[in-house]
C-alpha cells in the first residue's frame, strides 16, 4: 500500500497572523485537509465579525487571541490547546508587518526620514514575534520530539526591493519606499530559521522556510504592472498558490528537509 506522505489529518497547527488575508487562506486550506489547525492573532475570525473560538463553518479551525509580541500571551494560548488533550505538531510563523504602496506615513517615507520607532515594530513582531512563538511552542514540540516549523519568508529578505517599481506614486504625491526594516526582518529569518534547525534536529524538529513572492491583492494596477514585469512568469501569485508549498512542509512528504528555504517566487530571483 502506497503511503499519503501528505497527510495531515487530525495533526495539531499553529499558525500565527492566521486571520490575516494569506493567513485564512493557509488556515482554511489545513483545516480543509483535516488538521485541527488554531490561528493565534489579535484579530478574530475575518468571516465571523473578529470573533473568537471555534469556526462556526469548520470545527477543526479556531480562533485563539494572542499576542505574538508578548511571551504570556503564547503560553497563554499553548495552554489553551493543551487543556482540549492536544499537543502542537506544526507551527506555521506567518504573522507579520508589511507596508503596500497604498500607504501613506512616515514608516514609509526615505530612509534618512525612518523614526526609530517604526524600525522597532516592524523587527518587535516580524523577529521577536517569530522567535518567542518559536521558542515557546518549539520547546513543547521538542519535548514531543515531533514538529515541523515553517517560517514565512519574503523575497525582499533575500534581495532589495527594487524601488523604480513604486516611482508611479510620486505621481500622487507620495513617496513611497519599501521600508528598510522589513528586508532586515525577513532576512533575520533565513539564519534563524538554520539555527532552530540544527538546534533541534536531534528532537526530531524540522525548520524551515518558505520565501515568497508579491500576491495580487487588488493592488493599484499601476503597481501590479510594474512588479509584474519583473516576475519570470509575468505576474503576481494568487494566495492559494502557496497552500501546496505550505503542504509540503508542514507534513512528511519533506521529512528529509530541514534548514532549508525554499523560494516560490515566480522566478524573480531567478533573474
Amino acid at each position: 500500500m502506497v503511503k499519503d506522505y501528505f497527510k495531515i489529518e487530525n495533526e495539531v497547527i499553529i499558525i500565527t497572523g492566521g486571520s490575516g488575508k494569506l493567513g485564512s487562506i493557509y488556515s482554511d486550506y489545513l483545516a480543509f485537509r483535516g488538521a485541527n489547525v488554531f490561528s493565534f492573532d489579535i484579530l478574530g475570525n475575518p468571516n465571523d465579525e473578529g470573533k473568537f473560538g471555534k469556526d462556526p463553518k469548520n470545527s477543526k479551525l479556531e480562533y485563539i487571541e494572542v499576542d505574538i509580541t508578548e511571551k504570556s500571551s503564547i503560553e497563554y494560548g499553548l495552554n489553551q490547546i493543551i487543556k482540549k488533550g492536544l499537543q502542537p505538531t506544526g507551527l506555521i510563523n506567518n504573522a507579520a508587518i508589511d507596508s503596500s504602496p497604498s500607504t501613506d506615513s512616515k514608516d514609509t517615507g526615505p530612509l534618512e526620514d525612518l523614526p526609530i520607532e517604526s524600525w522597532d515594530k516592524v523587527l518587535d513582531v516580524n523577529l521577536k514575534g517569530t522567535f518567542l512563538t518559536s521558542q515557546i511552542i518549539g520547546s513543547q514540540m521538542a519535548k514531543n520530539k515531533k514538529g515541523s516549523i515553517i517560517n514565512i519568508n519574503s523575497h525582499y529578505g533575500l534581495i532589495s526591493p527594487d524601488h523604480r517599481i513604486y516611482d508611479f506614486t510620486k505621481k500622487s504625491g507620495v513617496d513611497f519606499y519599501k521600508p528598510i526594516a522589513y528586508s532586515v526582518s525577513k532576512s533575520g529569518i533565513i539564519n534563524f530559521t538554520r539555527y532552530l534547525a540544527t538546534y533541534w534536529a536531534e528532537k526530531n524538529i524540522r525548520v524551515n522556510t518558505l520565501t515568497l513572492g508579491g500576491v495580487y491583492s487588488e493592488q493599484d494596477p499601476r503597481f501590479v504592472k510594474e512588479y509584474s514585469k519583473r516576475v519570470p512568469l509575468g505576474r503576481m501569485a494568487r494566495g492559494e498558490e502557496y497552500c501546496g508549498p505550505i503542504l509540503f512542509l508542514i507534513s512528511d512528504a519533506s521529512s528529509y528537509m530541514t534548514g532549508s528555504n525554499l523560494i516560490i517566487d515566480g522566478g524573480w530571483t531567478a533573474w
